[in-house]
């Protein structure tokens, strides 16, 4: 599908572009592709101010501190996939992506310090994926399915005191550590008319189920006499668990031909991301009793709302070696009062160039808008949430460029 091209991968919650087999589709008998995209989002937080200033359980006021961070890194996200066909009716795609992610580090000089100093979010994703086409009138009707396998890890850290800065026995940083793994399925279906370039296909990506969530909460930092967190033992490591869930998805592509040489393509996306509200994790010595804000150690706040996506675009074949495209993307971002996820704007405009009929490189770039928003206090489920930190942010740019190379025989 030629709106491959322009992708940005720049949506909202974890999502780094999250699941794609358009190589599936691929005409070729096999063929193998390998690409990467590198994102570079620019949101700057300001006017920010602590707002928890008390030694416990604030961390201690930081509002001597700048008032403005740099919040996001730079990431890059890599893909590789294996497509076959079997006869004239199967199919088959093996991929790996790293379809979710995150990694901010405004770092421990700010006011915002007591909420985050880095953050980063990996995921490694396995996939297989076939589908049965047969003839339907004047196309091809294809039934897909598949079956991915998904690793999670990641940590956080920020501050949980200053003052063992004053007694000049830690630097008061509290890290946490987490990872799991677990199995997902995906099924849809698509319709295909070759002769006028036209597709239509519909897929479902099921939850992920994080439910043997384990890992540490590093406190050896924190020397205090105080206790930081919920009566966390400080000065030691707690080995803690929880439960999560990657969001389920779907997604419906659309493309047609509408003149020699031309087609229009777009796509809307839902992705479940409210499944992501606050992740309780609790020491593993309560394992046996449910992990809830009650007996929590810590928790990871997210309180995501859904996102959606939306694209449409245009491409153009030029002559048998050269083709191009250009897209429009807007994303409704899954923050809605805390954190720094508004909606995004994004132009996308790519190339592809095939030297032979056995290779295609593809090379494309997108540049976009972060809208403006704030962050602050937020109620949900009667539990209130961001009184730790409150930040605006303006209108930011982000840009990415990507490039693969497809060899198909």
């Amino acid at each position: 599908m030629i709106s491959a091209l322009t992708q940005p991968a720049l949506a909202g919650g974890l999502d780094r572009g999250g699941y794609n087999i358009d190589q599936l589709f691929d005409a070729s008998q096999f063929s193998v592709q390998s690409g990467v995209i590198y994102v570079m989002p620019q949101r700057k937080l300001k006017n920010v101010r602590d707002t928890a200033t008390s030694a416990y359980p604030g961390g201690g006021n930081l509002n001597n501190r700048p008032n403005t961070a740099d919040d996001t890194e730079n990431y890059a996200i890599p893909y590789v996939g294996l497509k076959g066909g079997f006869g004239d009716a199967v199919d088959c795609l093996l991929d790996y992506s790293e379809p979710f992610g995150a990694h901010t580090n405004p770092g421990a000089n700010w006011a915002g310090a007591n909420n985050n100093i880095e953050t980063k979010i990996t995921t490694h994703n396995y996939g297989a994926t076939c589908s049965y086409k047969f003839d339907a009138g004047p196309g091809e009707f294809r039934i897909i399915g598949g079956t991915f396998y998904q690793e999670v890890e990641g940590f956080k850290e920020r501050l949980v005191s200053t003052v063992p800065s004053l007694l000049g026995t830690g630097n008061g940083v509290g890290r946490l550590d987490l990872e799991d793994s677990g199995w997902g399925w995906r099924a849809g279906v698509a319709f295909e008319i070759p002769e006028y370039a036209l597709r239509a296909s519909l897929m479902y990506n099921s939850r992920v189920k994080y439910d043997s969530l384990s890992g540490t909460v590093d406190l050896t930092q924190v020397r205090a006499p105080i206790a930081p967190l919920n009566a966390a033992p400080f000065g030691v490591v707690t080995n803690v668990y929880g439960e999560a869930e990657a969001p389920d998805s779907l997604e419906l592509k659309l493309q047609s031909g509408i003149a020699p040489d031309w087609l229009a393509f777009g796509s809307v996306k839902w992705t479940n991301w409210s499944v992501l509200q606050s992740i309780a994790l609790c020491p593993v010595a309560t394992r046996g009793t449910s992990c809830t804000a009650k007996n929590q150690l810590t928790s990871l706040d997210l309180l995501y709302q859904d996102g959606w996506t939306v694209t449409g675009g245009i491409g153009h074949k030029f002559n048998d070696q050269w083709s191009g495209a250009v897209s429009v993307t807007w994303d409704r971002g899954t923050s809605h009062g805390y954190g720094a996820q508004t909606d995004s704007w994004t132009l996308g405009v790519g190339a592809a160039y095939s030297p032979t009929e056995n290779i295609e490189w593809r090379l494309a770039g997108a540049v976009g808008v972060l809208t403006s928003g704030s962050s602050g206090v937020l109620t949900e489920g009667g539990v209130t949430y961001g009184n730790d930190v409150s930040y605006d942010f303006g209108n930011d740019l982000v840009a990415a460029i990507s490039t693969s190379i497809k060899v198909k025989f």
